[in-house]
């Protein structure tokens, strides 16, 4: 079975509550996305958004330029039909992110517990470039993945675990680091899986002093 074929069935036979990942109201994201008070028509891209209910919270908010971005047309579905009228104020993209092919620049790129599914270095060398395609200036970005006292698999699938460093590694060519945190979450099998979130912020271009 090929990574579509896995979770075209996971969302099929699944519902909301019967992964791990489910939460009823994405906080920790929710919370970090309103320190940056980003402007109401900012284009926000949420990347493996399945069943999260954060593009439900930024509509709460009043953001409308939206984007959804998932490899299952399934999970897509599932929240279009949850989302009923709103779903006309987010743009969805079917795809494996790696085939991701920015037709936009975002303001802000959402990522928790997709990153981590990429555990080759050519595969995460290619997210840190579509990130980079992706972002317009001033660009942030907020990634949510399994932290080095986490699972090692997640919905039968290996997974890679991240640290403050080797999160920072990935994208700092092009991004600032501004700070990571560790938190766990219970799961709705009342497991506890352990994550680690960083923000970054695209790095601004410094001009080189003219000789005269």
């Amino acid at each position: 079975m090929d990574k579509k074929e896995h979770w075209e069935n996971v969302f099929a036979t699944k519902t909301e509550k019967e992964v791990s990942w489910y939460q009823e109201y994405p906080q920790t994201s929710v919370d970090f996305f309103k320190t940056l008070q980003l402007p109401l028509d900012s284009e926000i891209i949420d990347v493996g958004g399945g069943d999260s209910y954060f593009i439900d919270a930024l509509l709460a908010l009043g953001y409308t330029n939206l984007t959804l971005l998932d490899i299952s047309g399934n999970a897509i579905a599932r929240i279009k039909k949850r989302l009923g009228d709103k779903a006309k104020f987010v743009t969805f993209i079917e795809s494996d992110i790696l085939d991701f092919n920015p037709a936009k620049k975002y303001l802000f790129w959402h990522d928790r517990a997709c990153f981590h599914f990429l555990t080759e270095t050519v595969q995460i060398e290619k997210y840190a470039d579509i990130v980079d395609k992706a972002l317009d200036k001033g660009g942030r970005i907020f990634i949510g993945a399994f932290s080095t006292e986490g699972p090692k698999k997640c919905s039968g699938l290996d997974i890679k675990q991240y640290s403050m460093e080797s999160l920072r590694f990935v994208f700092e060519k092009e991004f600032q680091l501004e700070g990571c945190f560790i938190e766990n979450h219970k799961t709705p099998f009342d497991t506890v899986q352990n994550f680690i979130f960083c923000g970054f912020e695209r790095k601004k271009i410094t001009k080189e002093p003219t000789l005269k």
